[in-house]
């Protein structure tokens, strides 16, 4: 039976009155009864040598065949994630775009160097044979292969309140120019521009005192907010 396992098999006792017809038929082929008795022996063992083989290339087929089985499903599930993940960094990007595009507040982040790392991973992931354009921190645009960006697992966005005087520095300037990019008014580029300028020159600005600096960032975080 295909499913009974030759290697608990236990060779019966040939000698025995049950198998006295087997004997006699190699009895009638000129064995000694001894010698029959010998001879079913040696064949229940070759049989059951070749069911042993037999049974150990069933179970590596088997055992192959479950682990196929096992890794597609993960390969599934790790698809599944791969587009739900895709999905919300792709809809986190529009929402972005969206709100820039509409003249509405959109976090400072998005701007710093770390920001446009995301962006880049989030085009990356949602479409993966595609080149995209990398803007850099010198302000040169290169393209590359997006599979060949990794995703750095969707780091959360850093409120503007949060931010180090360095990343300020890098998204103002970048932020103004996606201003002009999107066709914002005149008056409401100018206003950011005169509102981070003075920010920039204010006294407190290289104070020695941190909580002077940081109050300076607090007070652009709530004017951004409300359009400065």
């Amino acid at each position: 039976m295909a499913n009974v396992n030759p290697n608990n098999a236990v060779r019966p006792d040939f000698a025995l009155e049950e198998h006295q017809e087997e004997r006699q038929q190699l009895i009638d082929e000129g064995l000694t009864e001894e010698q029959a008795i010998r001879s079913l022996r040696a064949l229940w063992n070759l049989k059951n040598d070749a069911d042993r083989d037999h049974w150990e290339i069933r179970q590596r087929r088997l055992e192959a065949e479950r682990q196929q089985v096992e890794e597609e499903e993960l390969q599934r599930q790790q698809d599944l994630k791969d587009e739900e993940e895709a999905a919300r960094l792709d809809e986190r990007k529009k929402n972005k775009t969206k709100k820039l595009k509409a003249g509405d507040y959109c976090e400072l982040h998005y701007f710093t160097n770390k920001g446009l790392e995301d962006a880049r991973a989030s085009v990356a992931i949602a479409e993966p044979d595609a080149l995209v354009m990398l803007p850099s921190a010198d302000g040169i645009h290169s393209w590359i292969p997006a599979a060949a960006v990794k995703d750095p697992k969707a780091a959360p966005v850093v409120k503007d309140e949060n931010l180090t005087w360095e990343e300020f520095n890098e998204a103002a300037p970048r932020m103004i120019l996606f201003m002009k990019m999107h066709d914002w008014p005149d008056n409401r580029v100018n206003m950011h521009i005169q509102f981070w300028t003075v920010l920039q020159a204010h006294r407190w600005r290289h104070a020695p005192d941190i909580l002077k600096q940081r109050a300076l960032i607090l007070y652009q975080s709530a004017r951004h907010k409300d359009g400065v």
